[in-house]
């Protein structure tokens, strides 16, 4: 039963991320039936399920809430903005009891009371008795919104209920859906025995029996799913009209039994003629009578047949199959690949060293296999970076109605995959990067129509794949940034000093540091200067960069680059007298030969002239004090860094290497200018090169040298 808990916990936690998705769409679209009905049916299937795994006051509060919002679904009561409030609060007040469920907490049941009411004072009519109203509205007919059936016709449906074998392992009793469908109507049940084998081949723990229900109910066709609604996807569900009130009777009035089971689809028409006549097929009595010719017939026979294949293709190709594996389980997977990498490297060593043209063979096809596997496995966990974004629309229209800003938010690529640790690492730093494009980007809209904006400002957040890198970018249209007004901050702050030469992509990336802010007075938002400081160390710690183009006016566009994963990268091993090192292949540009010469001609400083370009270098044998003589022929790795150039010098470049990473132990782990650690085929240890640590690093240093 625990176990059925947890999933239940997991499943509604994802309804309420697609509830609170509908409540926002439904705002913007308060007229679109489908959406409404996607909330209703999110609210209706955590009800069920909650009720069902012992969930009882989460059950009992939804179902409040489902009642009053299937007025809303029914055509009785408009959507407007305090409803949709209110339903989003209701949407936080339920999460909130699945964590206190979790936690062993309690969650406020206050709260919960206190939004029941709020709800039911929206109800058309008696707002005292809200609830009570919107109980009695929940069997009114939809009238013109659906068309469909309500108290003024009785219709009568042909139910079949045939539940997976399995069900009964979710947790779910069909009896008490069963006992739901009686309460709509009047209602009739048989039940189907046929699929119960012997008793050999009986196991008590799995559903043979299947139902056929004929109910006559003033309930529309909607509502008799909705008792199926969260097992739709684990049984086959049938449901026709077979009788309405309106419809013109015959005399006779009732179909023949041969009709009823043709229409069940339990036997075919072609069963029940050879039944009743014990004459020869269809086609053949026409062909023999003359009525039409044996190719017509054949090219008739051929459409069927042609017909049956496509929609068996297509019902093949629609099935689609999916489990739910804990994210621990892929965690482990990914080790074990990591490990097999390191082994396979060590065999691809080996093999090389014993010039074994067998030997040599089988690494390779390990070494194939093993690429194969690890890709597959990176795979498994990446996940739409959508997941993300949609979260932040709740965020804009939360904090924009606080400021009395009118702000909306548009989304680009949400397809774009990334591994699940890099996008749960990134939620934090995207949700200061948009707090601060609404609190100091976006305009209020009197100043936006003073300015000649319109008064509804716009936040852009996009993402696509670069290589082995995403790029995602978050835009305002904002009032952008004052390069001069952030350059006077940074002086007063003590941050730069007066006489400092800076370029404008160094002085908007001023409000990175630490302490930092331009807000005039803080608040609960804004104001204490360590947002971006956070964001900055954040995108650093998932080996990313990060670049901010402003234009005064006109908006910011804040850029990252993030690799797309933080297990398995491509690396490009170097060494420096005895030890190895790694650099991350995704910023490498090239790499060139640095001789005496060169260094001579630079008259001791550290920069190359690369195709008539300066660009300068930073000696890792210096920075990490290895001992030992430089190479008379040294050799320099190009970077590619925020736009711009820098240099690496290093004694030789080994070549490409698919890098294991491993974090560093306690000890190690807050190395400057150190990501991490990998494990060579011969087990040596290389480690992993931070670079934009190192940049900074040498920038600092420079700095101290020249105040």
């Amino acid at each position: 039963m625990m176990d059925h808990r947890e999933v239940f916990r997991e499943e509604a936690y994802e309804l309420l991320a697609e509830l609170e998705t509908s409540l926002l769409e439904l705002e913007e679209a308060p007229d679109n039936m489908e959406i409404i009905g996607r909330v209703f049916r999110a609210m209706h299937t955590i009800k069920g399920s909650g009720a069902m795994f012992g969930f009882d006051n989460i059950a009992k509060f939804t179902h409040e809430v489902e009642t009053i919002f299937d007025l809303v679904r029914n055509g009785r009561m408009s959507v407007t903005k305090e409803l949709i409030n209110q339903t989003l609060a209701s949407r936080d007040q339920i999460k909130a009891m699945l964590d206190a469920s979790s936690s062993g907490g309690q969650a406020d049941l206050q709260r919960g009371e206190e939004i029941i009411s709020s709800l039911r004072r929206l109800v058309p009519g008696d707002c005292a008795s809200g609830g009570q109203e919107a109980e009695k509205q929940a069997v009114i007919k939809k009238e013109e919104v659906t068309g469909e059936a309500g108290v003024d016709e009785a219709v009568t449906y042909r139910i079949r209920f045939k539940p997976e074998q399995a069900i009964f392992s979710h947790g779910t009793n069909p009896l008490l859906l069963l006992n739901e469908l009686r309460e709509l109507g009047d209602c009739s049940i048989t039940a189907q025995m046929d699929a119960i084998p012997m008793l050999q081949d009986y196991n008590p723990e799995l559903c043979y029996a299947y139902w056929d229900i004929v109910l006559t109910t003033k309930r529309d066709m909607n509502s008799i799913r909705d008792v199926f609604i969260f097992v739709e996807d684990d049984c086959e569900l049938k449901i026709e009209v077979i009788d309405k009130d309106s419809e013109p009777r015959e005399e006779t009035g009732v179909k023949k039994l041969g009709e009823i089971l043709v229409e069940r689809g339990d036997v075919s028409q072609a069963d029940i003629s050879r039944m009743l006549t014990l004459q020869k097929k269809i086609g053949e009595l026409l062909v023999d009578t003359g009525v039409v010719n044996r190719g017509r017939v054949e090219a008739a026979l051929m459409e069927q047949q042609h017909v049956r294949e496509v929609r068996e293709k297509r019902q093949s190709s629609e099935t689609a199959t999916s489990i739910r594996v804990p994210s621990e389980r892929l965690d482990s997977l990914v080790n074990l690949v990591g490990e097999l990498v390191t082994v396979q490297a060590h065999l691809t060593q080996t093999a090389s060293g014993k010039n074994d043209p067998g030997l040599t063979a089988i690494a390779e096809e390990v070494e194939r296999l093993t690429e194969a596997l690890r890709d597959n496995t990176m795979s498994l966990r990446m996940l739409q970076i959508g997941t993300t974004f949609s979260k932040f629309r709740r965020l804009v229209r939360d904090l924009s109605s606080e400021l009395g800003k009118e702000i909306e938010m548009i989304t680009e690529g949400a397809e774009t995959e990334l591994d699940k640790t890099v996008i749960e690492k990134l939620n934090d730093p995207l949700v200061h990067l948009i707090r601060n494009c609404i609190d100091h980007g976006i305009e209020n809209p009197e100043e936006r129509e003073t300015a000649g904006k319109q008064r509804c400002g716009t936040i852009h957040l996009s993402a696509v794949h670069s290589g082995a890198s995403v790029l995602i970018n978050i835009r305002d249209d904002g009032k952008g940034l004052d390069a001069g007004a952030l350059r006077q901050k940074g002086i007063e702050k003590g941050l730069i000093s007066p006489d400092q030469e800076m370029t404008e992509r160094e002085i908007f990336s001023l409000i990175l540091l630490p302490g930092f802010s331009t807000a005039k007075k803080v608040s609960n938002i804004s104001g204490r200067g360590v947002g971006m400081d956070v964001v900055k160390r954040a995108i650093d710690g998932l080996r990313g960069t990060i670049a901010i183009t402003s234009q005064k006016g006109i908006g910011t566009t804040i850029s990252l680059k993030l690799p797309l994963t933080l297990a398995i990268i491509e690396g490009l091993l170097v060494t420096i007298g005895d030890e190895y090192f790694v650099f991350p292949l995704s910023s490498v540009e090239e790499c060139v030969e640095l001789t005496q010469e060169d260094v001579s001609k630079a008259h001791g400083r550290h920069l190359a002239n690369l195709r008539g370009q300066i660009i300068p270098y930073i000696r890792l044998r210096e920075q990490f004090a290895v001992s030992g003589r430089a190479p008379f022929i040294e050799q320099i790795v190009i970077i590619g860094l925020d736009g711009q150039r820098v240099g690496f010098v290093v004694d030789n470049v080994i070549g490409e290497h698919q890098t294991v990473i491993k974090n560093l132990g306690r000890i190690y782990k807050d190395i400057d200018g150190i990501s991490g650690a990998t494990i060579l085929g011969d087990g040596d240890v290389a480690l992993i090169l931070d670079i934009p640590r190192l940049v900074r690093m040498k920038e600092e240093e420079e700095a101290l040298t020249t105040s």
